[in-house]
């Protein structure tokens, strides 16, 4: 098992540990619950080492890019990152990732950590054009700063200008003494925040460092317990749970990052466009508990009647609305908000609303 260059720091701090993705990673330190609201209403510090990073550059880098994501990385500009996914041949999804313009012919993937092997290999695989491929993940560490007072902590820091940078930008510029962190203006939990990518070897003198300014505004690390349920209140798919090698992207409702325009030709164009055009049998949706009752991963979804129509991919006792909230696929029509179905917990069949995603506004 792996462990990441804070991995001595979360065990003196008294976080619960477990495996995740290959690592030694920090489930909680003082309560999901707690840990949750500290993001939203305060500032937390993530550590998110465990992504991977891999680095597509070369004059054929962008057509490499274009080919194996579904979204249109032609627009980029230097200095810009868009959410996209690579789809597998078949209609489903390898990963879902970041994607990073970093300067001419050059871009940077994030990708999540229980697939980065898998995600260079299919890069490898797709790359026909000479593109050059450089998979650094074992090279860089990853802290994610995260609540209204992010920008108050990290802003002390730096002397870039983050309060000018709109969502989804990047910059590269020191922090805390540390040169060349690239800073990232995105989230999975959100609040407004920023990712910190930096060497490995930076990673203690950083996190002492925002905590060190941070304690003003109440900053508390946190774990991946609460990651989980800040990006399930809204609405963020998690690979391995919403989105997999079996679901496509139109099912998952990211056919905003499924773009048909012209001279992209990308995996599974055709497949894809049509089940846009023509519809898809079942849908990713939002629910919300109308009994008592906390839904989890793998519960069945049926209609009132009990006949099964899907099933629950994601599921939580939300924090914010202290009420059950879930999402899941479900088959057609019942993914139209305002349906009534049911969840099957613990042999009970309780009532849940189709809603529309976020759960929660901020």
């Amino acid at each position: 098992m792996k462990s990441t260059v804070f991995e001595s720091i979360h065990i003196a701090l008294g976080a619960r540990m477990a495996p995740f993705a290959g690592f030694n990673m920090p489930i909680s330190y003082t309560g999901v619950n707690e840990e949750h609201m500290t993001v939203r209403e305060r500032v937390g510090v993530f550590d998110v080492s465990h992504m991977g990073e891999i680095y597509v550059r070369g004059p054929q880098a962008l057509a490499l890019v274009q080919r194996v994501t579904t979204n249109d990385a032609s627009i980029l500009p230097c200095g810009k990152a868009q959410y996209s996914c690579m789809p597998n041949g078949h209609g489903g999804i390898v990963d879902d990732i970041l994607v990073y313009h970093c300067r001419e012919d050059e871009y940077l993937l994030v990708v999540n950590a229980s697939n980065t092997d898998k995600d260079e290999a299919w890069l490898r695989e797709q790359n026909t054009v000479g593109a050059v491929i450089e998979n650094v993940s074992d090279q860089v560490s990853q802290l994610a700063v995260q609540g209204p007072r992010a920008l108050d902590v990290l802003q002390a820091l730096t002397k870039a200008d983050l309060q000018s940078m709109p969502s989804y930008t990047f910059l590269h510029a020191p922090v805390a003494g540390v040169p060349d962190v690239l800073v990232s203006r995105t989230g999975y939990t959100g609040n407004d925040g920023f990712e910190l990518y930096f060497a490995n070897e930076a990673g203690p003198a950083l996190w002492n460092a925002l905590f060190e300014e941070g304690y003003r505004y109440g900053i508390q690390p946190i774990g991946l317990g609460a990651r989980d349920t800040l990006r399930l209140e809204m609405g963020f798919c998690l690979y391995g749970n919403d989105i997999d090698d079996t679901t496509s992207p139109i099912e998952a409702g990211l056919g905003w990052i499924t773009r048909f325009v012209p001279d992209k030709d990308f995996i599974d164009r055709e497949l894809l466009y049509e089940q846009k055009a023509q519809g898809v049998k079942r849908r990713l949706v939002g629910l919300r508990m109308t009994d008592k009752g906390i839904p989890r991963h793998g519960f069945p979804i049926t209609d009132a009647e009990g006949r099964p129509v899907g099933q629950v991919t994601s599921g939580t006792m939300s924090p914010c609305l202290k009420e059950g909230i879930a999402m899941g696929y479900v088959e057609v029509p019942h993914d139209v908000p305002g349906s009534e179905v049911c969840i099957e917990i613990r042999g009970r069949l309780l009532r849940a609303a189709v809603v529309r995603k976020p759960f929660v506004r901020l």
